[in-house]
């Protein structure tokens, strides 16, 4: 748990899950892996989490719920956008059904925090969001979580009447590093019920059309009753170094998903450029850096790769900090 978080679009973590396991080329370099193997490696949230493959730290696929940290969020009295599992998925595999329905039940108790979901396994975030044995489970572990933090008997009858529908300081998305991976997980996540829907296109490893499938909410079209459309998405290149190189992405990709957030109105948050930098954002920085990596695109432009906090988030000389 860290009340504070270099992460722009969030104010705060919550590990209440810890390990993952790769799953798509996204994952490659996954930051929350890397430091599960190095700097953190001895945290005993972290211990035996990851194993070296090639002279590198990979997940083992096994996850950890770290249930001492489950009252956290109730001890925070100062809302907060609140990152659920930044250093794994809840919606893991290896995550029981029984540790979700704990999360959910802080979370609803929660009430004056907004906490963010991010999974790429959007198959089991519709399944458990859209079972109908779910609220039960949820109520079944409240009574217990609110006796531990001594909440009031009124909070625990509030939270029951917001078992039935979405909870409402409940926001879930989906990584999605390219159209492949778009098309397969946006599809579950606008089939989930949740108050509000987000995508994380990071790293972004090529370009991701997300307005031909209308998947974007349509500008000033009237639409049908209780539209589902992604309400936000955020977009960041991949980030590393030595061996963890990292690959980079056409500025093309970034202004694309920009373009189409303005023209469907949808908040649009660029976090970073990731370690790589194109030639028609060198002005914005001061100039190139002597010796560096350069890549060439198809279309006779280059990138250079300088390194993330060089790179910056500038996107053609404007901080994109849209939320919803």
């Amino acid at each position: 748990m860290a009340d504070k978080s270099d992460i722009g679009w969030t104010d705060a973590t919550w590990q209440i899950i810890t390990g993952c396991s790769v799953d798509t080329p996204g994952c490659k370099l996954c930051y929350a892996m890397d430091l599960a193997g190095t700097r953190l490696k001895n945290h005993p949230s972290r211990v035996g989490l990851t194993r070296v493959v090639n002279g590198k730290h990979v997940w083992t696929g096994e996850v950890r719920f770290n249930d001492g940290w489950l009252q956290q969020p109730l001890q925070w009295k100062k809302p907060r956008l609140i990152f659920v599992a930044a250093h794994g998925d809840l919606f893991h595999p290896n995550v029981k059904d029984e540790w979700l329905d704990q999360i959910f039940a802080t979370m609803n108790l929660a009430h004056w925090h907004t906490f963010q979901i991010l999974t790429k396994r959007s198959e089991r975030m519709r399944q458990y969001l859209c079972s109908d044995t779910t609220p039960g489970r949820q109520w079944a572990q409240i009574g217990a979580i609110a006796g531990k933090a001594k909440l009031a008997d009124k909070e625990i009858v509030t939270a029951s009447n917001r078992l039935d529908r979405p909870l409402p300081n409940v926001h879930v998305g989906v990584s999605c590093e390219d159209q492949k991976r778009a098309n397969l997980r946006v599809p579950d996540l606008l089939a989930t019920p949740a108050a509000k829907r987000f995508v994380s296109a990071e790293p972004l490893l090529g370009p991701i059309d997300f307005a031909t499938p209308g998947w974007l909410k349509p500008p000033l079209v009237k639409v049908e009753p209780h539209p589902v459309y992604i309400d936000q998405i955020i977009t960041g290149g991949e980030s590393g170094r030595g061996q963890r190189r990292p690959r980079p992405v056409h500025v093309e990709a970034f202004r694309s998903i920009r373009d189409q957030c303005e023209r469907y109105p949808t908040a649009f948050f660029h976090k970073q450029n990731g370690s790589w930098l194109h030639t028609s954002h060198m002005k914005y920085i001061g100039g190139l850096p002597g010796g560096c990596e350069v890549h060439t695109w198809p279309d006779g432009t280059h990138s250079f790769l300088i390194g993330t906090k060089a790179a910056g988030n500038l996107l053609d000389g404007v901080v994109h900090e849209g939320r919803i």
